[in-house]
């Protein structure tokens, strides 16, 4: 193990991660790897949690930069890139991870107890010990177990304001509204559909013209929009299963493997196969 004295929450985690069921309606994911790897500028569309079970972590963002072993959790406010690399388990070959996303009515929820002022943005990324935030989790990983839904927002709004107490009060803020996350959205929903200018017009409710003048303004197209949301979703296939190269690419919408491959190089500096899990990886 990497860790001589393993914190509580991970092996009370790990219990939840082996009974798939709790996993239903996306309460967390499983972020795996089988090899160390580094990924470039991974956008962060919402605010989420992440606490390390298997293996190590390094997150950067701008000049900060910050380590996580087992039981520690990492922080992550929206409408950020970082840069992060993982690093298997030195005794099993694995990297595992418990992603926890904060969706909008449990923000909307600790916004409204935290009190009327939005807080001033803090770090976009921290690290908490587990011992700080156990009782919200032990919480939540109860509510989870036993299919209480309902208290398991409670205890995931309970946990954001005990982060905020810790100081971790940009989880608060609300990311800048862009029309490129709104198309990012929208792709991530369906990344295998051959996605029209016609399509983000309608549901948009903007001219083709005015579109390309929002992305403009915000320095960027739709094609590019497009590819870099095709991509995120690759990358969560590729932490949380174990699909060949191929039915990953097919997946986001890329009828060319090689094709798959080289985009996704550009984009995360790194080759899909890198992670270790497809099981077309090498080794």
């Amino acid at each position: 193990m990497n860790a001589p004295h393993e914190p509580l929450l991970v092996p009370a985690l790990s219990r939840l991660v082996e009974d798939s069921a709790a996993s239903a309606g996306h309460a967390f994911a499983c972020i795996t790897a089988r090899r160390e790897h580094g990924v470039k500028s991974v956008q962060v569309e919402r605010g989420q949690l992440a606490v390390v079970l298997r293996g190590t972590k390094t997150v950067r963002h701008g000049a900060t930069s910050l380590h996580y072993a087992p039981g520690d959790m990492l922080v992550m406010a929206a409408g950020h890139r970082l840069d992060v690399v993982n690093i298997p388990d030195t005794a099993d070959g694995r990297y595992l991870t418990v992603a926890l996303p904060l969706c909008d009515e449990v923000l909307a929820s600790a916004r409204m107890l935290w009190g009327p002022l939005v807080p001033q943005a803090s770090n976009p990324i921290g690290k908490v010990a587990a011992a700080q935030v156990e009782r919200e989790m032990t919480g939540w990983i109860d509510a989870l177990a036993t299919g209480r839904e309902a208290g398991a927002r409670l205890a995931l709004t309970a946990l954001t304001l005990r982060l905020c107490e810790l100081g971790h009060t940009a989880l608060l803020v609300p990311p800048t509204a862009t029309v490129a996350a709104r198309v990012r959205a929208l792709v991530a929903q369906a990344p295998q559909r051959d996605w029209r200018s016609a399509d983000f017009e309608q549901d948009l409710g903007m001219s083709g013209a005015t579109l390309r003048r929002r992305l403009s303004e915000e320095r960027t197209r739709l094609r590019d929009v497009v590819s870099d949301a095709r991509l995120a979703c690759a990358l969560d296939l590729l932490y949380t299963t174990r699909w060949p190269i191929k039915t990953v690419a097919d997946k986001v919408g890329y009828q060319s493997a090689a094709s798959f491959v080289q985009r996704f190089k550009e984009r995360y500096g790194l080759e899909p196969a890198r992670i270790g899990n497809s099981t077309e990886a090498p080794g």
